[in-house]
């Protein structure tokens, strides 16, 4: 096109001014670049428009953030029957952010108790400290509040029987009497209205309750028929064992980024502080989502720069070694200009730095490099910039488009963070075609000085490349001999390469659904992340896996028709899995959690709307704004999912979900963060999903190349004849990439899982590149065997350089200490590389059985008629 031309003269007329643009735009890039901030979040995992998540996110807006857990392991009684457990509530207190009015908060001006005072970033905490705290002053308030009811109720009644028997004419003696006996009369009624609080609490009283009394702890947490030291199964979410008890801190749902970590970094100083030091063996653990969200994205900050400093030195290496130029190291130079701008543009417009975008790094480097490798090596066979963008151009924009619509696909994956990965491929394929063409120019014209590779940029550039000269000539020549091979083979049984080929590719096709998909967050970070081993330390001391809420909401949730539904929901759900009062959660799949249906224990507290009311106003608002929202129109059922496989676990919501039939007028949706697992698991283990997506990319490649085509030979019969050719190596490199993963057994995951379209796009690079290059020799004369020579001389060469740098490039990833990225190396490695190779091998063959079905469809063809001869 006259475009590229122009583009390229107006570069090459002022390199030096180019360059500097280029320069500027890389600079402002990088330092745009540097203020991106890493981010981990569960929504990088699972879509806003899902229905989970959109609970969930409504379950936080009502009762707080996902929780920052203090898992406190000893044995029980020590923690909960000694002092301990005021260092416990003291913990819990200071945790809150409560501090009385006046009063210095523990630690004094400045400690994390003070700041957690101050900032007030958590919504609410709940302990076992607190519950027996809150637990007491209301039985204490109970009992007073009666205790002087009754009182009064006593003197009246004495008043009444002493007024009715001086009217009978008794005695003064007698008066006393019945006075006396109505006063016991009425206080016999107040012991009954105590025992049916002790039996309300399961409690045995025999006095004002305490927290320091270890008798009334002991009768609120503990279980004598189940064992001492056992504590009641219905307070699993607080005591999940006789060695385990666990703190839930809260953030408040509306916390920015940098609020949060600052939360979570004063919850662990809080911890540490001598003050909560317990006596004995009994020790603190910090963990919980939003930390291992912050330590993740730490690591994540750590490791960018690293694996970027490595990923250069290497891909400079490995082009040094095998792209034959002068000025070898241009592309790279270029490449990298590229994704500067690419993740400045990604700052500017405040995107999060997740793990997909940074495994975003190696493939635009790659890409990068493959244009402005494909575009030096034109320019250097054409001696004229210009005269190369015209040529070569317009067959590398249409890579670069097939390429990006390709990654389009991606689009379509259930997963944010690989959603966001393909648009940033997208804009940074864009950008670095712009770059290929205008610095890519201004280097080449600036360097060449009039003589190719003569000038001071090219003396700049060339050191390294001249360096490794001779090894590069070494590893080319076992290159060229397998092109050669494969050039031979397809000229003399291009039936059977493609025969082979394609029985390879399906059976790849039929075992990519056996293929391991990992989408579990704890399994996919570093393991030896503190938090990460926190975690499982929580999930080891509590068999808990994590929280499935189930999120009710209606007008009034206070009917009684309402309240009776999610008891037996709860009772219904709770026995399926395994749990009852007297097995407790040894061998359940489900356990009970803090639930609105536990306020009302019983039959008869459910039985009116005004009682259910007077209870819930009669609870303290610490618990009951834990179940409930105060317009009393949200509340919610919490389950604790044991540990089983996230397939298990799937089964386990879908059966929950199945099971829900709310009375009229109310709903309810599952939540949580196993929810989002379990869901995410599934739709990236779905094999009709990725086929689909696979066939969505290929159809999206096809429609680009027929599109092209078109315009360029003017009808679509033509366009066809150009555009199945490179699609059948595209299409058959998915089916080898799946079989070589299968048999390596590399697990997917939430990026490797999009992978297909990642070797499309790739795949699409290559084969177009020498798709045109063969037609363009063909039409230059050259018989087919010559012009595949040729063509592998040259575009193969490229094509083979600007390949194994991008492999070099994502090798890197392998060097990672998150898994995620480490394992989407790996893959992608594998995937490259068999792409490379079996679209190098595959391609000719192609190319030839296409030739010769154009020699037979000219033989066949009708000859014109003859004209009748004039008269």
């Amino acid at each position: 096109m006259r475009g590229f031309e122009r583009i390229a003269r107006a570069s090459a007329r002022r390199p030096g001014r180019v360059l500097a643009a280029v320069a500027l735009l890389a600079v402002a890039g990088s330092l745009l670049a540097l203020r991106l901030e890493p981010s981990a979040a569960t929504e990088t995992l699972v879509g806003r428009g899902a229905d989970t998540y959109e609970a969930t996110e409504r379950y936080r807006e009502r009762f707080g953030d996902h929780s920052v857990v203090v898992l406190v392991r000893g044995e029980l009684p020590d923690v909960l029957l000694t002092s301990n457990l005021g260092r416990l509530i003291g913990l819990e207190g200071c945790l809150s952010g409560n501090k009385p009015e006046g009063e210095t908060a523990p630690g004094g001006r400045g400690s994390p108790c003070d700041r957690l005072a101050e900032l007030k970033p958590v919504q609410v905490v709940y302990g076992p400290g607190t519950f027996a705290n809150a637990s007491a002053g209301e039985i204490r308030t109970q009992i007073q509040a009666q205790s002087q009811a009754k009182a009064a109720e006593a003197t009246r009644a004495a008043r009444a029987a002493r007024k009715v028997a001086k009217a009978q004419g008794k005695s003064r003696a007698e008066q006393q009497r019945v006075a006396a006996s109505a006063r016991q009369l009425v206080y016999a009624g107040f012991v009954r209205d105590l025992l049916q609080i002790n039996l309300r609490y399961g409690l045995g009283l025999t006095g004002l309750p305490s927290v320091d009394d270890p008798n009334f702890v002991s009768a609120l947490y503990f279980d004598p028929s189940r064992g001492a030291t056992t504590p009641k199964a219905r307070f699993a979410y607080l005591l999940p064992s006789a060695e385990a008890a666990v703190v839930q801190v809260r953030l408040k749902p509306d916390l920015s980024d940098e609020q949060r970590a600052e939360a979570v970094a004063l919850v662990r100083e809080a911890v540490r502080m001598p003050q909560w030091d317990m006596k004995g063996d009994a020790t603190y653990t910090v963990t919980g989502a939003p930390v291992v969200a912050e330590d993740l994205a730490d690591a994540l900050a750590g490791s960018t720069l690293r694996l970027l400093l490595i990923g250069l030195v290497l891909m400079a290496v490995v082009l040094a070694l095998v792209f034959r130029s002068r000025l070898r190291l241009v592309p790279l130079a270029v490449a990298l200009a590229a994704v500067a701008v690419t993740f400045g543009g990604m700052s500017l417009l405040g995107a999060p730095l997740t793990m997909a975008s940074i495994a975003t790094l190696p493939v635009l480097l790659g890409l990068g490099v493959d244009y402005a490798i494909q575009y030096q090596a034109r320019v250097e066979e054409e001696g004229d910039a210009p005269r190369a963008a015209r040529v070569a151009g317009p067959v590398i924009a249409t890579a670069a488009l097939a390429t990006g619509v390709g990654f389009l696909v991606l689009l379509l994956s259930p997963v944010p963070m690989v959603r966001s990965f393909g648009l940033l491929l997208v804009a940074g394929i864009g950008i670095a075609f712009a770059l290929a063409l205008t610095a890519g120019t201004a280097a080449l014209s600036l360097g060449r000085g009039g003589t190719p590779g003569d000038g001071p940029l090219a003396r700049s550039l060339r050191g390294a490349g001249e360096l490794l000269e001779g090894p590069g000539r070494a590893l080319g020549r076992p290159a060229r001999r397998a092109g050669g091979a494969a050039v031979r083979t397809a000229l003399r049984r291009p039936g059977r390469v493609l025969v082979v080929g394609l029985a390879l590719a399906a059976a790849g096709w039929a075992v990519d659904s056996r293929t391991e998909v990992v989408s579990d967050i704890e399994r996919l970070v570093p393991q030896d992340l503190r938090a990460v081993e926190d975690l499982q330390a929580l999930q080891e001391a509590t068999g808990v896996a994590g929280e499935v809420d189930v999120v009710v909401e209606g007008a009034d949730l206070t009917q009684p028709a309402v309240v009776r539904w999610m008891r037996a929901y709860q009772s219904a759900v709770l026995r399926r899995y395994g749990y009852s009062a007297e097995r407790g959660c040894a061998r359940a799949e489900l356990c009970p959690a803090l639930s609105l249906s536990d306020l009302f224990r019983s039959e008869q507290a459910a039985g009116d709307r005004e009682r259910i009311r007077a209870l819930l106003d009669a609870v303290p608002p610490y618990f009951s704004r834990a179940v409930i929202t105060e317009d009393r129109r949200t509340a919610a059922l919490a389950f604790g999912i044991r540990l089983v496989s996230l397939e298990r676990q799937q089964e386990i919501i879908e059966d929950l979900r199945d099971r829900l039939d709310p009375p009229a007028g109310v709903t309810a949706r599952l939540a949580g963060l196993p929810v989002l697992a379990a869901e995410a698991n599934a739709n990236l283990s779905d094999p009709l999903r990725r086929l689909a997506t696979l066939l969505l990319g290929l159809l999206a490649v096809l429609g680009v190349l027929l599109v092209v085509g078109r315009r360029r030979v003017g009808s679509w019969r033509g366009a066809w004849q150009r555009a199945w050719v490179p699609l059948v190596p595209i299409a058959l490199a998915t089916g080898w990439s799946a079989l070589v993963l299968f048999l390596l057994r590399v697990p997917l995951n939430p990026l490797s899982a999009a992978l297909g379209a990642l070797v499309l796009a790739i795949s699409t690079e290559f084969a177009v590149l020498l798709s045109a290059r063969f037609e363009a020799e063909r039409a230059a004369g050259f018989e087919p065997a010559e012009a595949l020579r040729r063509t592998y001389r040259s575009t193969g060469a490229a094509v083979l350089a600007s390949g194994s740098t991008a492999i070099a490039g994502f090798a890197v990833l392998a060097l990672s200490d998150v898994r995620m990225l480490r394992d989407f190396g790996l893959v992608t490695v594998v995937d490259l590389t068999v792409s490379l190779l079996g679209v190098l091998a595959v391609l000719p063959a192609v190319l030839v059985l296409a030739e010769r079905r154009a020699a037979v469809r000219a033989v066949d063809a009708p000859a014109a008629p003859a004209l009748p001869a004039s008269g």
